[in-house]
């Protein structure tokens, strides 16, 4: 296993490469004629399975580690006949926030028991999200992530990667990513760059006040793939983890999650689709205010609201900014036993954000402009949690701008510079062209 790795076949390559397992005339053919996008977790079975083989494996993953065909990849790594043949034991497992099943909103996870295989579950979400404790790594000589991304700087499974390399580094352990597609494709990147003052990539301690996705100055919607992010985190943080990266076959960076044709799977229980996934970057700072972003109904993440939001008004000046690919209408909506706690069971005043050019669509803009639009008109009523929003939002200069009443594409033009340096200085970690 070679130090920042690349395992698999790699982008755009339909010739064999190293670590094929099954490398007839007939099945080298039959791959080349494939142009169907597989996973991370096929990649690894069909053609890399010489990094796992004879391995004492511990899995972390949760309802999104699944095939092309919906198999999990729990299932796949203790029994399919590949893995018993190569002599991969499946160990444990360990969940990220929302848990094996995705459906926790909570925190403190317990652990549990997978049903299907009897592994023992070790939860890595408590107060916040944690590594994997070395006490539990001592009968493991291999740590293979797969988790599904969602594009966003916010998202703690990244956290949980991260620190599963450190954990690796740590005990000597290597460390598999198994790559999957960017759901918001990798081809775009965009909205303020996480201030290096709240970045912290230090693995959580006791009394800590690390949260698993302030993690590294990238921009919110970072056009990266978790394998990519692994690169990079390898390199930036001067990592001494033994990384091998699985990458997805035949991804290109321009595909969405529905170009792939593989089946999505939420990722929380409040990204129910694609559309979900594409607005949060939008929305995902308000979780730290007195704004619902839609917890609680069927649509989150593609609506906002609070009792004391005069809709019409709001959607009116959101309109008339005439931001691409994006329209704003009034609406009223019940959220039901939502998992931040907001207004439940109560009809509040709201506004749907309806896509209507996810090519064009800039989901920081639309984020920034609705912080402005709140704050002009309801200054007195909007409250939020600063250095939390911060952390999500990446930069407190940008809140103040907005709250100030500065135009939000003025303020999103600032950062702009810092998104292409970082765009261009991310190339390097590019698996897909």
């Amino acid at each position: 296993m070679t130090l920042n790795g690349c395992a698999g076949r790699g982008p755009q390559n339909d010739g064999p490469y190293p670590g094929d397992d099954v490398n007839s005339p007939e099945a080298m053919r039959g791959r080349i004629m494939d142009r169907r996008v597989r996973p991370g977790i096929t990649v690894l079975l069909d053609d890399s399975i010489k990094l796992v083989a004879g391995k004492r494996v511990a899995l972390v993953t949760n309802q999104t580690g699944v095939d092309e065909q919906g198999r999990r990849s729990i299932d796949l790594l203790f029994s399919d006949s590949r893995a018993q043949r190569a002599g991969i034991k499946l160990v444990k497992l360990f969940a990220p926030e929302h848990g094996a099943r995705g459906t926790e909103e909570r925190e403190h996870l317990a652990d549990d028991r997978d049903e299907r295989t009897g592994l023992p579950v070790y939860s890595l979400y408590k107060e916040t999200t944690v590594g994997p404790p070395d006490s539990l790594l001592q009968d493991v000589d291999l740590l293979i992530v797969d988790l599904q991304d969602i594009g966003t700087r916010t998202w703690t499974y990244v956290g949980v990667m991260l620190y599963t390399m450190q954990a690796g580094a740590r005990r000597g352990i290597p460390v598999v990513v198994l790559d999957r597609p960017n759901p918001l494709s990798g081809a775009v990147a965009e909205g303020a760059l996480l201030d290096s003052t709240i970045a912290d990539p230090s693995p959580p301690t006791p009394g800590g006040k690390t949260n698993g996705f302030a993690l590294y100055p990238m921009p919110l919607r970072h056009g990266l793939t978790m394998g990519e992010m692994a690169r990079l985190f390898q390199a930036q943080f001067k990592m001494g983890t033994r990384l091998s990266v699985v990458p997805v076959r035949n991804l290109r960076r321009t595909m969405w999650f529905d170009d792939t044709k593989l089946p999505w799977v939420r990722p929380s229980p409040n990204i129910p689709n694609l559309t979900s996934a594409l607005i949060y970057p939008a929305l995902v700072p308000f979780e730290s205010s007195n704004v619902s972003v839609g917890r609680g109904t069927n649509e989150a993440f593609q609506r906002f609201g609070a009792p004391w939001l005069r809709a019409d008004s709001v959607a009116r000046l959101l309109e008339d900014l005439s931001l691409t690919g994006v329209r704003f209408r009034a609406e009223r909506f019940t959220p039901s036993k939502p998992g931040d706690g907001k207004y439940d069971g109560r009809a509040i005043p709201g506004i749907r954000i309806e896509v209507t050019d996810r090519e064009r669509i800039q989901p920081s803009r639309v984020g920034a402009a609705i912080l402005w639009a709140l704050a002009r008109v309801h200054h007195d009523s909007l409250q939020l949690r600063p250095a939390a929003f911060d952390e999500r939002l990446g930069s407190a200069r940008v809140r103040e701008a907005l709250l100030g009443g500065a135009d939000p594409d003025a303020v999103l033009d600032r950062v702009l510079p810092a998104v292409i340096a970082f765009e261009k200085d991310a190339r390097r970690f590019h698996l897909y062209r």
